[in-house]
């Protein structure tokens, strides 16, 4: 056994990041991009900041309506924790969703978000059955495709 103490990792996480990024893993993935979020670097791990608060909270919302509303279609317990895997389809497959959703050329998710809750707009009016398509369909681990062969 090494040793390692998970609860004191958690403990120096806690301590070194001011705005926690809540759509982390999904920026870990690389299915998303965002440009006010730093990586740092903590224990041999990556992990993300976000340089506002402002926009740490509008995330989080985002994040915490993706769950609301992906629970019945990921078929989750409301009382269990997200597991890794589904949890990556809600944020990767959320914010894709919501670029498919705006037509939007953009895949900065601080940038989409500005875009989708103008004045004041809540998460709640997003187009979420559009939003959920995607969470649904979206896969953390594609397959890998057999080469394809050329006829001789």
């Amino acid at each position: 056994m090494s040793g390692y103490n998970e609860a004191a990792y958690h403990q120096a996480r806690e301590s070194v990041i001011e705005h926690p990024c809540p759509v982390e893993r999904a920026l870990l993935k690389g299915c998303v991009r965002c440009h006010l979020t730093r990586k740092r670097l903590l224990a041999e791990r990556e992990l993300m900041t976000c340089t506002e608060a402002n926009a740490s909270a509008r995330c989080q919302h985002f994040l915490e309506a993706i769950h609301h509303n992906a629970r019945f279609a990921l078929h989750l317990d409301a009382n269990q924790p997200w597991p890794f895997g589904k949890e990556i389809r809600a944020q990767c497959g959320g914010v894709l969703g919501l670029i498919d959703a705006l037509e939007a050329p953009e895949t900065d998710i601080a940038t989409l978000l500005d875009m989708a809750l103008t004045d004041g707009k809540p998460p709640e009016d997003l187009p979420w059955s559009a939003i959920m398509r995607s969470v649904v369909h979206y896969d953390p681990r594609p397959r890998n495709k057999p080469p394809k062969t050329t006829p001789n």
